[in-house]
């Protein structure tokens, strides 16, 4: 477990940088591949699944690529390592729902055995975290279990500890976020959130368990969470009580396990830190009226430019 003031410290000053900072997540197996989860949708709203890198375009800043990296989602042994993330909101506004959210988070847990690890962020107005292997199980049940509802919520500085944390693993990178409302206690802010989540390959599907909120908190709030999901290329559910959150936990599985992983070599080899545009479509012929839903770019790798070396002075 890392201690809290140590990732805030990370978190904040990639945040507070400038625009070079921000460094996108990188697979290291002899090549720097930029990696991007992908799900697929046909008009109705159903999964497209059973498709091959040679069904997919990509182009960065208008450049096509070369897709170097493809895994499907599922259980499947081509799937590529899922790590998950489980944010759980445990300040005092979330007492009369606690009950019901920690029994449907374990039972989601249980639906995922394929995950190589489970990262739990609880947080109120401190952010705790600890990293379970599957063997741990018990121990995570227990430790979702055992706090009490109380304090302020530190949302903002949750996330940031764990993509703080996230960005030091290769694969598939999930965040489930379950909380009832908005910040109350963060260092950090919501920009800073939004930019490191930018800078991440995670993707983040947010819950918002709003029902006891009033019209205009419960409106802001759902544009605070559509907008940090949103940005991951993940999606925001907004069940009407705590009776409708099993079924929103089964949205959210039959998507990981439609899910497709890709990755790319860029075309431009410049470590200038920007942000590059990338564009994922569908080409297969026959497929029409498709929806693609991805993070929408990523920030290049930065290498500070080396100093000249003073020439020898001529007398």
């Amino acid at each position: 477990m890392r201690g809290r003031a140590m990732a805030l410290a990370g978190v904040l000053l990639l945040a507070s940088a400038g625009p070079a900072a921000p460094q996108a997540p990188t697979f290291r197996a002899g090549i720097d591949l930029v990696t991007f989860n992908v799900t697929v949708l046909d008009h109705a709203g159903h999964f497209v699944t059973g498709l091959t890198p040679a069904d997919f375009s990509v182009e960065e800043d208008g450049h096509p690529q070369t897709i170097r990296y493809f895994a499907p989602g599922g259980v499947s042994d081509a799937a590529a390592p899922l790590h998950l993330g489980v944010l759980l909101d445990t300040s005092e506004s979330m007492r009369d729902d606690i009950q019901f959210a920690r029994t449907a988070a374990i039972r989601f847990l249980m639906a995922l055995p394929q995950a190589r690890d489970i990262t739990l962020v609880d947080f109120d107005t401190k952010v705790r975290m600890a990293e379970y292997t599957q063997s741990d199980f018990p121990r995570l049940v227990e430790r979702i279990r055992m706090r009490p509802p109380e304090g302020w919520t530190a949302l903002y500085d949750a996330i940031g500890v764990y993509l703080n944390y996230a960005a030091e693993q290769t694969g598939r990178k999930i965040m489930l976020l379950c909380t009832d409302g908005g910040d109350t206690n963060s260092v950090a802010t919501f920009s800073d959130t939004m930019t490191l989540l930018k800078a991440s390959d995670v993707t983040v599907y947010a819950i918002g368990m709003l029902a006891h909120q009033s019209d205009s908190t419960r409106m802001q709030q759902r544009i605070v969470l559509q907008q940090i999901a949103s940005v991951t290329g993940g999606k925001a559910f907004f069940p009407p009580g705590v009776d409708a959150l099993d079924r929103v936990y089964h949205d959210i599985l039959s998507e990981i396990h439609a899910q497709y992983s890709l990755g790319y070599v860029s075309t431009d080899a410049k470590l200038d830190g920007t942000w590059r545009h990338v564009r994922i479509r569908v080409v297969k012929p026959g497929l029409q009226h498709i929806t693609v839903r991805s993070r929408g770019g990523y920030y290049a790798l930065y290498m500070p430019p080396k100093a000249k070396t003073p020439g020898r002075p001529r007398f």
